[in-house]
């Protein structure tokens, strides 16, 4: 009787010892990312679907571009994510590598009594003359010349920017600096710059930045397009590269994303900004993941990429619903094959 519950006693234990392997072996499967907060929830969205389809976590810290920079560069995470792409020197410096997960766009908005979404027109050369403290006043010519049946109020533009450093402030920037000589040589392209408006003021997030606009009559400020159309914004439509004055939506982003060479750059980092085509809209964005071309625990570099894999085939319905853009097909092919070729274990072994 001893000896039986001895042996009961010893195979309890055995269980419990399986169990816990068990649950350690998935867990050790379960994979982290750091980086841009502007994907986070299409990430988040991803990360449930596909727990539920595989049984594998992803945990997403949303902690902004250069956090998830920094995270990946300390090998603290499997992936690290950016709006911002990373120079090809700076991949090769680093023994990166760099793909593009989902896209989104970048819309200015308003606070202007009267003034309804997509009715209102603005060029980026405008926007950038704001901006830069030259045009101070909503009835000045610049504007009011693009919007002949508004009667724009003779007051102050308070010009709102966002206060932290982040990718949609680089992807804003990037576009000013394309079609106003004035601020590439001035303010630059960078996640966080130096604003010149005596007017300006700033707010910590899309959060932050909406919330400004909405509090303060006469304001302009800039925000991801899932933002604004969420919380009903007053957009505006720009002119794009073509000459045409186009309002966002998810068609114009998928526009400007046909038009682009994803080749003519490392790591796919092609910026978006003012391409051609008549429907393009002139701020559209991708943001990136960042991962070591040698992986020191290739079991977990294919989980990474068995994540982006199958949220590439499966994740476009979620992805729309949250007013992202899927990367082109095409372009996905690319990346896959760029997988098989760049990201390898430590024989030198393709992992993909």
């Amino acid at each position: 009787m001893n000896t039986f519950k001895g042996i009961k006693k010893c195979l309890t234990i055995a269980a419990g010892i399986a169990t816990m392997a068990g649950s350690m072996t998935v867990s050790a499967a379960d994979i982290t990312g750091a980086g841009a907060t502007f994907p986070y929830p299409i990430y988040a969205k991803w990360a449930e679907a596909y727990k539920k389809a595989t049984g594998i976590g992803m945990n997403y810290q949303s902690i902004g571009s250069g956090g998830g920079i920094k995270q990946i560069l300390a090998k603290t995470v499997d992936f690290g994510a950016s709006d911002a792409p990373m120079s090809g020197d700076d991949l090769e410096k680093n023994g990166l590598t760099q793909f593009p997960a989902i896209m989104g766009g970048v819309v200015p908005v308003v606070n202007l009594e009267g003034i309804k979404p997509g009715q209102m027109r603005l060029t980026g050369a405008v926007i950038a003359d704001i901006y830069l403290g030259k045009i101070l006043k909503w009835n000045d010519a610049a504007i009011t010349a693009l919007n002949p049946g508004i009667k724009f109020p003779d007051q102050a533009i308070t010009a709102v920017n966002r206060a932290d450093g982040s990718g949609t402030t680089y992807i804003f920037v990037h576009y000013l600096a394309k079609v106003s000589p004035e601020w590439e040589k001035k303010v630059g392209v960078a996640p966080s710059v130096t604003w010149p408006a005596p007017n300006a003021t700033g707010g910590k997030g899309n959060e932050g930045v909406a919330s400004f606009v909405q509090r303060i009559k006469g304001a302009i400020g800039y925000v991801e397009y899932a933002y604004a159309k969420q919380n009903k914004m007053t957009y505006t439509q720009l002119r794009n590269k073509d000459g045409n004055f186009v309002s966002p939506d998810d068609s114009n982003f998928q526009a400007a994303a046909a038009g682009a060479d994803w080749k003519s750059v490392p790591g796919f980092g092609v910026m978006l900004t003012d391409q051609a085509g008549k429907e393009s809209w002139p701020i559209t964005g991708p943001t990136w993941i960042l991962m070591y071309k040698n992986q020191a625990n290739a079991e977990k570099g294919k989980e990474v990429l068995k994540f982006f894999d199958w949220a590439y085939t499966n994740g476009g319905k979620m992805a729309a619903e949250l007013d992202y853009v899927p990367i082109p097909a095409a372009v996905v092919t690319q990346i896959r094959d760029a997988w098989k070729v760049q990201i390898r274990d430590g024989s030198g072994k393709s992992i993909w």
